[in-house]
This record gives structure tokens, C-alpha cells and sequence, in this order.
């Protein structure tokens, strides 16, 4: 399967679950910046959570299916239409060969995940497909997605992939009656941002604390896949010693000496000395990668163990899932 670019949009790159594994050689994570919708993405086509898929920022792209193609897509930063007929989110959809598909505006979020039966088949760098623009890694040639440039899937498909794909070939958009319900895997409330108090928090005084966890906060413009500038009440200092540069992670909240809150994301750097007030829960991560300029959000605090729970409890469903899909195509 081929698929050609026909325009980019503003920030569309490959990428997988993240390079996880070089992180003492201090080499960010990058992957997906919603990481649940890339991965729900995969599942409705039977493929691996981490084979690689595109990440739409906002909308105002396209691409031509050069050869019929399996794909799928997740995540609310654009709807996607083919001769005008909207294609449904999250779920295995058949687009023949020569069709075009346009990525419109839906203003729920900021991004999109589009995957494609097997996996787009670019090289393995560091042991992921994930584009770090920064250090030219990953991804096609280590860059965002330009007009014209061609993308292949693998060509080793699983047997459910296989059996999905058998059920829809034909001459005309097709896609299955079932779809997952991706708003299930959310919390009703996708502005509340669920935090663990961070090796610092006591350094910050009690009325910046309280103002930290009630009051909204807004991301600015300052914001990329790298991290969140937010906008809010200036978060004071009760200790004044200097931080040695430490361990940070995408979810971690420093802040900065001028008093307001970062929230690092995918391509963050793996240390800094900022102290770090809070940890996003690991669920609600993907709820940060939705994120767009102008957004408020409001940070709740949670226990370790609470995380934990939200974190596993998310896992198995996430796992009944691949099994209820493999189980329909047995």
C-alpha cells in the first residue's frame, strides 16, 4: 500500500510510541503526542500499538491513495473526507486506489492519527520509527511531511489485519458497521488534568499551591511538541536553593524562575533544573496532546496510587479490546 502526500498541513510527521530506551545517552522520547488515539488507531486494523502512524496537527491537508489502501484514523484535530463523504473515526475504513482523502477542521482538539494497514514502513532509528525534527531522527528522513513525498506500509500483515482487509476489498469506500467508542478511554471532563505532586512541590508556598490546583490555566503561543508555556497566577517560592539538572519526563510540570508552569511533552529534553511541582498522571497525558494554544485547563491532585490504578485499569481495557477485535476476525 502507497500513499502520497499531497499537502502536509502545518506539523505532520511519522511516529510510533516514542524512543524510550536512550534516554541515559539523552535522547527525548518524541512519539506520538497522544499516544491513546495513535494506539486505538492500530487496534480497529489489527496492527501493533506501536507501529508507526502520521500525526496531523490541526487540519488543512490531504494525501492520494496511490493503491488501495486499509487505513484508520483517531484523535480530534481534523475529520477526514474522500469525494466529500465523511470517513468515520475509529474504525477500519477500505479507500481504493486513486481517491483522495482531506483532512477538515474539527475543533475538539489538534491532532490526528492516521494509520495504514502494517504500519507505515520507514527506517527503525534508535529503535523507533518516531521523527525528532530537532536532531533529524527518525521518521522519513528525519523531517515534517512535504507535498509529493511517498509513504509505504510493511508488507508483512497480521493475520487479523489480513482478514479485515479481505472483508472490505471492493471498488468503493467501505467500512464495517462496528467502531470503537474512543470517548470511552476519556474522562467526561477532558480540561481537568490529573497531577501527582512532584519532587519539588514543597518548595512552592501554600497560596501558590492552592492557586496551582484551582485556578485555570492557558497555554500560549510558547507552546510546541516539546513543551507547554502556560499562562496563569505566578507560582512563588518558598525554598530559594538552587535544583542540580535532574530527571524530567513528557507530564512533567516546572517551573520556571520567572513563576510559571511548563508542561513538557514528547520532544522534551531528558533533564532540567527547573524545580518540578507535578507529574501528569499517565492517563491523562494523551489529553494534554490535544492541546492547542488558547486552551485552559485545570490541574487536579491525585495520589501515586490513584495513577497507578487510573494507569492499569486503562490497560486492560485497552487489552479486552485487542482481544474483542481479534476474537471478531478469528
Amino acid at each position: 500500500m502507497q500513499i502520497r502526500i499531497i499537502k502536509p498541513g502545518i506539523l505532520s510527521t511519522v511516529q510510533d510510541l516514542g524512543r524510550w530506551n536512550f534516554l541515559p545517552q539523552a535522547v527525548p522520547v518524541s512519539g506520538a503526542m497522544d499516544a491513546l488515539a495513535a494506539r486505538l488507531a492500530n487496534k480497529v486494523l489489527g496492527n501493533d500499538d506501536n507501529d508507526a502512524v502520521i500525526e496531523f496537527t490541526y487540519s488543512s491537508a490531504s494525501f492520494k491513495a496511490e493503491t488501495d489502501l486499509l487505513i484508520a484514523y483517531s484523535g480530534d484535530g481534523a475529520l477526514l473526507k474522500c469525494d466529500n463523504q465523511a470517513i468515520p473515526t475509529d474504525r477500519p475504513v477500505f479507500v481504493p486506489a486513486g481517491n483522495i482523502v482531506h483532512l477538515t477542521n474539527n475543533p475538539a482538539g489538534c491532532r490526528t492519527y492516521l494509520a495504514i494497514a502494517g504500519g507505515f514502513d520507514v527506517p527503525v532509528v534508535l529503535g523507533s520509527r518516531s521523527t525528532y525534527t530537532t536532531a533529524q531522527l527518525g521518521g522519513l528522513h528525519g523531517r515534517l511531511l512535504q507535498s509529493n513525498d511517498l509513504l509505504y506500509n510493511t508488507s508483512q500483515l497480521g493475520l487479523t489485519t489480513s482478514k479485515i482487509l479481505n472483508s472490505l476489498t471492493g471498488e468503493h469506500l467501505k467500512y464495517p458497521a462496528w467502531s470503537l467508542t474512543s470517548h470511552a478511554f476519556l474522562p467526561s471532563n477532558r480540561k481537568i488534568i490529573r497531577v501527582v505532586p512532584g519532587p519539588e512541590f514543597t518548595w512552592f508556598n501554600s497560596q501558590s499551591i492552592i492557586n496551582f490546583l484551582t485556578t485555570p490555566f492557558t497555554l500560549t503561543s510558547q507552546s510546541n511538541r516539546m513543551g507547554y508555556q502556560l499562562e496563569g497566577p505566578v507560582i512563588n517560592r518558598r525554598i530559594h536553593k538552587e535544583l542540580l539538572s535532574t530527571a524530567v519526563t513528557p507530564g512533567t510540570i516546572q517551573v520556571t524562575g520567572s513563576g510559571n508552569p511548563v508542561l513538557l511533552m514528547a520532544d522534551c529534553q531528558t533533564t532540567g533544573g527547573y524545580p518540578r511541582i507535578a507529574q501528569v498522571a499517565a492517563v491523562d497525558v494523551p489529553l494534554c496532546g490535544q492541546l492547542k494554544p488558547g486552551d485552559q485547563i485545570q490541574f487536579e491532585e491525585i495520589s501515586r496510587q490513584k495513577a497507578e490504578m487510573l494507569y492499569i485499569e486503562q490497560e486492560q481495557q485497552l487489552q479486552k479490546l485487542t482481544h474483542a477485535i481479534k476474537s471478531k476476525y478469528a
